[in-house]
């Protein structure tokens, strides 16, 4: 079985970091509003917003709604960076539904619940998993020109980690104000970065006493 995309039957190639995205229109639910919606990549840009698509397995599973909350504590954080956090998965716009209103880890979320029954834009991302279904757990970071800048995939049984996820989004935006620097290893707001030039050749621990 393919997993491909196709558009007017010519296959496109996955998404890749450092590229733009295409766009795409997912049906939603949202949660903080209570109703069912959609999400546009063209107009998150064009209301400056970083797209934050967080891919997980399937509605009514097991590590999902652990990673779904942990995601949501994080939530208001990211708004104030700039952020429109939208998970996906397979499932209908309905199971996002009734999942949000049964379990109880999920009491917190208010970002999007984006619904991709085709694995159309899964593919596009190369999270699809074609023997099952079902998505990888990929987090995929787009900025406001719609630029892909982040990819992160694990299999099914590892959770993520959004405290990680805020601290590379925190790194993203400050390079993308400081575009002539680099952000070291653990790199966190206010400490230091690096800017590379002939001076920083072999001295890079020299620089970070400084």
């Amino acid at each position: 079985m393919s997993c491909e995309v196709h558009v007017h039957h010519q296959p496109i190639e996955h998404a890749k970091v450092g590229k733009k995205v295409m766009d795409f229109t997912l049906e939603t639910y949202v949660p903080r509003e209570g109703c069912f919606g959609s999400v546009n990549l063209e107009k998150l840009q064009q209301d400056g917003k970083w797209t934050i698509l967080f891919f997980y397995p399937a509605d009514f599973t097991f590590v999902c709604p652990t990673e779904l909350a942990d995601l949501a504590e994080k939530h208001a954080a990211l708004e104030q960076l700039g952020c429109e956090v939208i998970a996906v998965s397979t499932d209908t716009k309905f199971s996002h539904l009734a999942w949000r209103n049964s379990e109880r880890l999920l009491e917190g979320v208010k970002y999007i619940m984006a619904a991709d029954p085709t694995g159309a834009l899964s593919r596009y991302f190369g999270v699809y998993d074609c023997e099952t279904g079902l998505d990888l757990r990929g987090t995929f970071v787009i900025n406001p020109d719609g630029m892909l800048i982040s990819s992160e995939i694990n299999f099914y049984n590892v959770g993520r980690n959004s405290d990680e996820l805020y601290r590379k989004m925190e790194a993203n935006i400050h390079l993308r104000e400081h575009p002539e620097q680099a952000c070291p290893a653990k790199w966190t707001k206010g400490t230091k970065t690096l800017t590379p030039s002939e001076k920083l050749v072999g001295k890079v621990y020299e620089s970070l006493q400084e």
